[in-house]
């Protein structure tokens, strides 16, 4: 059975980094597109960071270009989201996606990401 597990989630302050990380299990990791999408309170769900199946090719929405990385391990499958200098703006539940042949198959649950002071 195909699953997602975010984790990494927190409190955190403004200026200060978090690391997320999810580990699939279930499926072909190494084949898939992996994203990392988030969603605010009251607010749709929002495309954070892409990286292809190799690794090679990584791309961000314009609100974390420059202070978000994502990063694969196809060897232990899993992919993480290095997020720093964060802002309250970034407060949301951040979900893993898995995606293949243009759709996205497989969700994580989710882990809650809070910046405040």
């Amino acid at each position: 059975q195909a699953q997602l597990v975010e984790s990494g989630g927190g409190l955190v302050q403004p200026g200060g980094s978090l690391r997320l990380s999810c580990a699939a299990s279930g499926f072909t990791f190494s084949s898939y597109i992996m994203r990392w999408s988030r969603q605010a309170p009251g607010k749709e769900r929002e495309l954070v960071a892409t990286i292809t199946s190799t690794g090679g090719t990584t791309t961000y929405a314009d609100s974390v270009k420059g202070r978000f990385t994502i990063s694969r391990d196809n060897g232990k499958n899993t992919v993480s989201l290095q997020m720093n200098s964060l802002n309250p703006e970034d407060t949301a539940v951040y979900y893993c996606s898995a995606r293949r042949f243009g759709r996205t198959v497989y969700w994580g649950q989710g882990t809650q990401v809070t910046v405040s002071s």
